[in-house]
């Protein structure tokens, strides 16, 4: 069972669909060694979320032998996504496991990343459970590098050591991030979210400055709980603190739930063996109809821009494709069905460039992930925008309310001449 990197990616024959796990979890070695046996193989299609790490398989040299497919664009694949080399799925993050499992996409080999196996045979996935189960559970072969440094996760990311195939040890670090400190426009956007998020809240937010800097200023919340797609280091200070105890959850009460964690050494060694983190199929995290059973929810979540009508792009730049759909609607959905739920776009009011992000008319070729009848709240470093129930007049008032102001101005035209000339959008 336990073989060679050589041995173990030889069993990968031409003509497959391969699956690779997700972020953190990324199996770098087993990955290295496929892309070495590229002049051996044809016709390879790849499947995955984003990744940490290197994608050397998505190299021009490679173009004709591996085809990739995201289901989320990753900094490591964006360039080669929008220079053609790599393509993008649109679905929601809830739905993915279903595709493996309906065979709607069937899996020839599943490229893992484990814990070793404890004294049952048991090795777990991780940081990275969320599309895992069901990839594996499809894949009609299962290769697994095995690393002591991969926390040993309790929940649903578990798999017997008798169903792969081959393992191969490896002693790598796991891919850490780390969070910048917030600059004064991120305190103030995290200062407004903060303000809409109640004691006894369920929380779902990602990784990344504005999130991190939101929990940094939940010290005195109470009774705060966790279930979420992803999360990172924020965390952890809020579990030891007793802020976060999950004790007002419905679904999963007291335990922080999630699909995956992308984050420093500090978090991997937080969640190993820590019976608080209930790692599972993000098919179950991501389900609306369990969302909403908690209370509270606070889904906070990002756009790339919003038009003055309240939608959300959040997937593209115009027609280049940046991101992904993830899981931004099933929360944003599971958030506005639960009792006190807040749905929350959080975003700079503009690009580091200076342009603004909220704008009259989406750019052309935009995709909307969030519809404007989804909405509820806007946030940036200038206030709240409260959506949900306004028309189209007083949402396109709200919004260049919050916008910078060397934008209002303009904006305030745009949606003038769009009244003038009976166009509906304001």
């Amino acid at each position: 069972m336990y073989k060679t990197l050589e041995e173990a990616v030889s069993i990968i024959q031409s003509d497959s669909n391969i699956f690779i796990q997700t972020a953190a979890a990324a199996p770098q070695q087993l990955i290295k060694a496929m892309t070495a046996r590229a002049h051996e193989l044809s016709n390879i299609t790849l499947y995955q979320m984003h990744t940490e790490g290197e994608a050397p398989y998505a190299n021009p040299e490679y173009a004709d032998i591996f085809h990739t497919n995201c289901f989320f664009i990753g900094g490591n694949l964006r360039k080669a996504v929008q220079e053609g080399r790599a393509q993008y799925i649109p679905v929601f993050l809830s739905e993915i496991p279903a595709l493996f499992r309906s065979k709607t996409i069937p899996i020839d080999y599943a490229l893992a990343h484990v814990s070793p196996p404890d004294k049952h045979g048991f090795c777990s996935l991780g940081v990275s459970v969320d599309i895992a189960p069901a990839a594996l559970e499809s894949a009609k072969h299962i290769i697994a590098q095995v690393n002591p440094n991969m926390p040993r996760t309790h929940g649903g990311g578990f798999i017997h050591m008798s169903k792969i195939e081959a393992m191969v040890e490896v002693n790598d670090k796991i891919h850490e991030v780390e969070i910048d400190p917030p600059d004064s426009d991120t305190r103030k956007i995290a200062e407004n979210v903060s303000s809409l998020i109640e004691d006894g809240a369920t929380l779902q937010m990602g990784i990344g400055s504005i999130p991190n800097a939101v929990l940094g200023m939940l010290g005195n919340h109470k009774r705060l709980g966790i279930h979420t797609e992803m999360f990172s280091d924020g965390i952890i200070d809020l579990i030891e603190s007793g802020v976060i105890t999950g004790e007002m959850k419905k679904i999963r009460q007291y335990k922080v739930v999630s699909g995956f964690m992308l984050g420093t050494d500090r978090l991997y060694k937080f969640v190993h063996d820590n019976p608080v983190i209930d790692m599972q199929d993000i098919g179950y995290v991501n389900d609306t109809h369990i969302i909403r059973q908690n209370p509270k929810v606070t889904a906070i979540n990002s756009a790339v821009e919003v038009d003055l009508s309240g939608q959300i792009c959040a997937d593209s730049i115009g027609h280049k494709m940046y991101s992904g759909v993830g899981g931004q609607m099933d929360f944003m959905r599971g958030a506005s069905l639960s009792v006190g739920g807040k749905p929350i776009i959080a975003m700079p009011s503009i690009t580091a460039k200076g342009v603004s992000k909220i704008v009259s008319t989406l750019k052309p070729g935009a995709g909307v992930v969030t519809t404007r009848a989804h909405v509820h709240y806007i946030v940036t470093e200038h206030g709240i925008a409260h959506l949900y129930g306004k028309n189209l007049k007083e949402r396109a008032k709200a919004l260049i309310n919050i916008a910078h102001p060397d934008h209002r101005e303009q904006l305030d035209k745009e949606a003038f001449a769009n009244i003038k000339n009976n166009r509906n959008l304001v």
